[in-house]
């Protein structure tokens, strides 16, 4: 397919897809709850990290995690006492548990004690996959990082596609006008974003030719992006609406015009 015909298919489903109308049936939904900006980028972190599974489920768990924390995320972080943490025993997400979860509030209240943003954290290095190795290296930095926890936030240096990981960084980055996305950070660029894949966008991407490698690894989620910025150097990750859309809709094989 040429690529001003691939790029006319795709911008059509990024703007069927990219629309308020989104939020109420995905994760999206949770940090849309709030208007603070720690608020905002606490429960998204959970909202991306937890996203295994159908979406209702993955929504029910945010939503039972948040009442644990009052609804109140930036504010259970910053200010529990220890017994505001027997709250959180008990949480349990397919692997992710209350020893995770307990790591996870650990290491934000150490973050949020000198920092006002999480946008920091993923700062270090000047590429993305750098950027999200420095961001691993930088959350399992205390002590007490318990070994099972690691495997519940995925790094390129393993060669992950880290697509929980590339979803937050979607959501916080991107900037436009339709409302779904927050684009809260201003120093990570739109441009640097990394696809995240999973199965609805490998099925979309592949009768596309956006992605010929088998494994769904960094170097393919690398590859998607590649071919994506063909299309919008800009802005590439913008057609994760598109194919994401379009495969959880249950409307592929895509057809080509």
């Amino acid at each position: 397919m040429k690529i001003a015909q691939l790029r006319e298919q795709l911008d059509a489903q990024y703007e069927r897809y990219n629309r308020p109308e989104f939020i109420a049936n995905d994760p999206i939904q949770i940090p849309h709850r709030f208007t603070q900006r720690q608020d905002v980028e606490i429960s998204a972190l959970f909202a991306a990290l937890l996203a295994w599974g159908q979406r209702p489920t993955i929504i029910n768990k945010c939503n039972e995690l948040l009442r644990r924390m009052d609804d109140a995320p930036y504010q259970f972080i910053t200010q529990h006492q220890d017994e505001d943490l027997k709250r959180l025993l008990g949480f349990c997400h397919r692997t992710f548990c209350d020893t995770d979860l307990l790591y996870f509030v650990h290491w934000l209240r150490w973050w949020y004690g000198a920092n006002d943003t999480l946008e920091t954290a993923f700062l270090q290095g000047t590429t993305q996959r750098e950027r999200l190795e420095g961001f691993h290296t930088l959350f399992f930095s205390l002590p007490d990082a318990p070994g099972r926890t690691r495997k519940h936030v995925a790094t390129p240096a393993r060669g992950s596609a880290c697509k929980r990981v590339n979803m937050y960084l979607r959501w916080l980055v991107r900037r436009d006008s339709h409302g779904v996305d927050f684009g809260l950070w201003a120093r990570l660029s739109m441009a640097d974003l990394i696809m995240p894949i999973d199965l609805h966008v490998e099925r979309q991407a592949r009768p596309l030719g956006l992605l010929t490698r088998k494994l769904v690894d960094w170097q393919a989620a690398e590859e998607l992006t590649a071919n994506l910025r063909l299309l919008d150097p800009m802005d590439p990750v913008k057609y994760d609406f598109a194919l994401f859309g379009e495969g959880v809709s249950e409307r592929w094989p895509v057809k080509q015009p």
